[in-house]
């Protein structure tokens, strides 16, 4: 599957069943406490061709041990999924019982009284066995509203091939490494060096490597305008002229663009994250898969590597009535368990939320132990409601930046005037 984070392009998948309109438990429903067997709706936001039957297997599985239980299986395009789901709840009617929450929904949709906490219920029993940054990240104010399905992370991949062709015997370490690796492999191997997406979420680790984020939650300020931040992306302006690296592409097909040239061998490092591992993989450079390596994202001037952990959480519907909100939590529990991910993770290739579900199984999956062993580089999203939304009007000017539309320090002080709408009580660096 293809998927560019910051722009949800995930527009192509099968239509909400007439069936989603209503909740079988719920406020949407009417009903109190059921007496006999309950049916629950969950919506599936997964990728329905590639990676929905196997939680379609798993939903058999759930319903074959709790027989008093049936799940309503709705697959729902991960692009209309927030809004279908904010509307349902608002109008307290068609909400499901069980949502597959992006991380960054967590906070607004929890901000909004939509989701239930799961503390102290069955869905958090095991809770100890979850990556402990995912169950922060599943936390808003205090109280966790989500538990972590699957997680991923972006990371350098690179063509080991030909760093070795071009005498590069480790990955880079710092931005400036990159800019000399990119600029030697041109050099010795005719092909560029290294390519970036432009968008927002792929832009996160510079501000990282510079000690700051899109905002400040504890002092609820922006930061986009701080000198960190301004720092952050004139380091990534000047590593997407460098010798040695893909033109910048800002077409539709972009994403797609830069995927083909690192597949076939004509780009040699990427910035990219787990999700993509199974498509390099068919690509002509991979045939051997051992040729793949994947290394933490490049330091930046403050000598801090990290990138934004992405992934999906299963949360509650704060409507559903107790009948159904039981059955909930019983369904999360099981879904999130150590053998369900395992199923996960080696049907979908997507990486498992629990040390415990990193079998050999799992980690046999190069692309799977490689990202696992960078994973603790991740950064947390801030609990922040519209935390996520700022990456909208960030890419709109990371464009304008990078193309040169805009000096960097305008773009950013464009992108802290419009995320200001989003966040008004947040003050401007």
């Amino acid at each position: 599957m293809r998927r560019g984070i910051a722009a949800a392009v995930l527009a192509t998948a099968i239509a909400v069943s007439a069936s989603a309109c209503g909740s079988s438990g719920g406020s949407a429903s009417g009903n109190t406490a059921a007496s006999g067997p309950v049916t629950i709706t969950w919506w599936d936001t997964s990728d329905a061709t590639n990676e929905a039957p196997t939680y379609k297997a798993l939903v058999a599985q759930f319903e074959q041990a709790n027989p008093t239980i049936k799940v309503n299986y709705v697959s729902v395009p991960f692009a209309d999924a927030q809004t279908k789901f904010t509307a349902a709840a608002s109008a307290g009617k068609g909400a499901p019982d069980v949502l597959r929450s992006d991380v960054g929904w967590l906070a607004g949709f929890a901000q909004q009284g939509f989701l239930a906490p799961l503390d102290g219920t069955p869905a958090a029993a095991q809770k100890s066995s979850f990556e402990q940054q995912l169950i922060q990240q599943a936390t808003y104010q205090g109280k966790l509203y989500g538990m972590p399905e699957v997680t991923d992370t972006l990371g350098l991949m690179y063509n080991k091939a030909l760093f070795t062709k071009a005498g590069i015997t480790a990955a880079p370490k710092t931005w400036d490494e990159l800019k000399a690796d990119a600029a030697l492999v041109k050099q010795k191997d005719g092909v560029d060096g290294f390519a970036f997406n432009p968008a927002s979420y792929y832009a996160m680790p510079f501000l990282y490597g510079e000690g700051t984020d899109m905002l400040d939650a504890s002092s609820k300020k922006l930061e986009f305008n701080s000198a960190a931040a301004i720092k952050g992306m004139n380091t990534l302006k000047a590593l997407v002229t460098a010798p040695g690296v893909s033109k910048l592409d800002t077409t539709p097909n972009g994403y797609t663009n830069i995927m083909d040239a690192f597949e076939s061998g004509k780009v040699a490092s990427i910035i990219q994250g787990p999700w993509e591992t199974s498509n390099v993989f068919k690509g002509a450079a991979f045939a051997d898969k051992a040729n793949l390596g994947v290394a933490v994202v490049p330091a930046g001037s403050a000598g801090k590597a990290g990138a934004p952990i992405g992934g999906h959480n299963l949360v509650a519907y704060a409507g559903s009535d107790a009948a159904h909100q039981a059955a909930s939590e019983k369904f999360i529990a099981f879904m999130t368990s150590a053998a369900s991910q395992v199923t996960i993770a080696t049907k979908n290739d997507t990486l498992p939320t629990r040390q415990d579900a990193y079998t050999s199984a799992v980690t046999s999956n190069p692309g799977i132990a490689d990202f696992q062993a960078i994973l603790s580089a991740g950064v947390p999203r801030q609990p922040v409601a519209h935390y996520s939304d700022l990456y909208g009007p960030f890419g709109t000017e990371l464009t304008k930046m990078l193309s040169g539309q805009e000096t960097v320090q305008q773009a950013m002080s464009n992108t802290t005037v419009q995320a200001q709408k989003l966040l008004p009580d947040y003050a401007a660096q």
